[in-house]
């Protein structure tokens, strides 16, 4: 019977490991960023959103934001 190897997934990273891992992160996140800049600036896009309202969302939540920004500095 063979032996598992159970620290197979526990390599000591090195800094630049761990460096490159967030460089990889952040620049995933702008590429998510971008895309979604590019989807939205679409006019079609744009259209569909203002026919559901979207754009009034942020409007609509700014008093509970607020109400709850000073239910919290109490």
């Amino acid at each position: 019977m063979g032996t598992l190897d159970t620290n197979r997934g526990s390599e000591h990273h090195t800094k630049e490991a761990v460096d490159m891992d967030t460089l990889y992160f952040l620049g995933g996140i702008a590429l998510c960023v971008f895309g979604a800049g590019l989807v939205l600036s679409n006019p079609t896009v744009k259209q569909y959103l203002g026919k559901a309202g979207v754009g009034n969302v942020m409007g609509d939540m700014m008093p509970d934001i607020e109400r709850y920004l000073r239910i919290r500095a109490m």
